[in-house]
């Protein structure tokens, strides 16, 4: 690489690392965002364009219907769901519009904190090296701090930990008595070995202080349509929220992908299952990196630290692109202690996961 070369790819890093999305773009090989690459299938893409004139010129349909179609696509009454764009739309409204104190232990997804208001939230740091969460610990700070609301990401954003189910039940009961709400983040459950097992839409009927977020774009892949839901049996929680959203907040793209995603129900748990294949020999693939630490993950992305010897987060990220073209998320900023030590890498198709394993080793043993 030239001089030149090497001077226009830190040119390139450096707008890539201020951007937000639209990487598809650039030619590189992202494994820094979150989703599904083997859904939706192709013939999903065909019936969407044979529907492209009338998405693009009708207006798409509101919320009632909305949320009958996602109804139906889980099971539940339509009374109890929320529609968002994406689920960050909903966060954006419960942090900084329906809850007065929210608590949310941290490292996790920024936008939980980042929507609320200054003052409005308490973190509760998850102690290293670990990372698990201490339920009990948690109820007593967010009894103790007054929140009317707390939040749990299962699995976890950048961790990749899941919370036990029976941990999140005992959490739930303990926060009811203080009538504190239970915000549950279940956008990377579909990836868990025991998703059925794992998730707590079931039994949402028996516990109204829970209300379940999920993101459709990671699972299904559909980062671009902007899709996530709240499902609660707190008919009135759901009724504030809904009251924070646009009339149509969902585009016709969107509308049309879940009139069609029941068709694919064995398609997707066959995507499911490929992605976590692929993670589980990604996973002993990192281990055999020496010195770096590799967190067991649940969800279709891994969470490292990486050996006291290396460069920091942000520098292998920076080598790992200008150097290789691969682009991974470093956790330096992140609420824990040591952050710019940590990585969280997306796992990709296993021929890219060992494309990453070697350059990730390449820049850990210069060093």
């Amino acid at each position: 690489m030239t001089n030149k070369d090497y001077a226009a790819r830190e040119q390139q890093y450096q707008f890539i690392s201020g951007q937000h999305g639209g990487y598809w773009r650039h030619g590189f090989i992202d494994h820094a965002y979150l989703y599904n690459l083997y859904f939706p299938p192709e013939h999903f893409f065909v019936q969407l364009t044979e529907q492209i004139h009338q998405l693009v010129l009708n207006y798409p349909v509101a919320q009632d219907v909305l949320a009958g179609l996602v109804g139906k696509f889980i099971n539940q009454s339509p009374e109890r769901i929320v529609v968002g764009n994406g689920a960050a739309e909903l966060i954006k409204i419960i942090s900084g519009h329906v809850s007065g104190r929210l608590i949310v232990p941290v490292p996790s997804f920024n936008e939980y904190v980042d929507a609320a208001p200054a003052g409005h939230v308490v973190e509760f740091g998850l102690d290293p090296p670990s990372f698990q969460l201490d339920v009990d610990k948690f109820a007593a700070e967010a009894i103790r701090c007054k929140a009317d609301m707390a939040v749990v990401v299962t699995p976890n954003n950048p961790t990749s930990l899941q919370v036990p189910k029976a941990d999140l039940v005992r959490l739930l009961n303990k926060l009811a008595v203080h009538s504190c709400m239970l915000i549950v983040d279940e956008s990377f459950i579909d990836f868990t070995k025991d998703r059925e097992q794992s998730t707590l839409e079931g039994e949402i009927a028996q516990y109204p202080h829970l209300a379940i977020f999920k993101s459709l774009s990671k699972a299904y892949g559909i980062c671009g349509l902007r899709i996530g839901y709240m499902l609660t049996a707190n008919l009135a929680f759901a009724a504030k929220v809904r009251q924070g959203l646009h009339i149509w907040n969902i585009n016709g793209f969107a509308e049309t992908f879940l009139r069609l995603a029941p068709q694919y129900g064995q398609e997707f748990a066959e995507s499911c299952n490929r992605v976590r294949v692929d993670r589980d020999i990604f996973y002993k693939e990192l281990r055999s990196i020496q010195g770096l630490t590799v967190y067991k993950p649940t969800a279709n992305y891994i969470f490292c630290r990486l050996p006291d010897q290396a460069v920091s987060g942000p520098e292998v990220t920076r080598r790992l692109f200008v150097e290789h073209n691969l682009y991974i998320k470093h956790c330096q900023g992140k609420t824990m202690p040591e952050s710019d030590r940590y990585v969280r890498i997306a796992s990709r198709t296993q021929a890219e996961n060992q494309r990453l394993v070697e350059a990730l080793r390449d820049i850990i043993v210069r060093e």
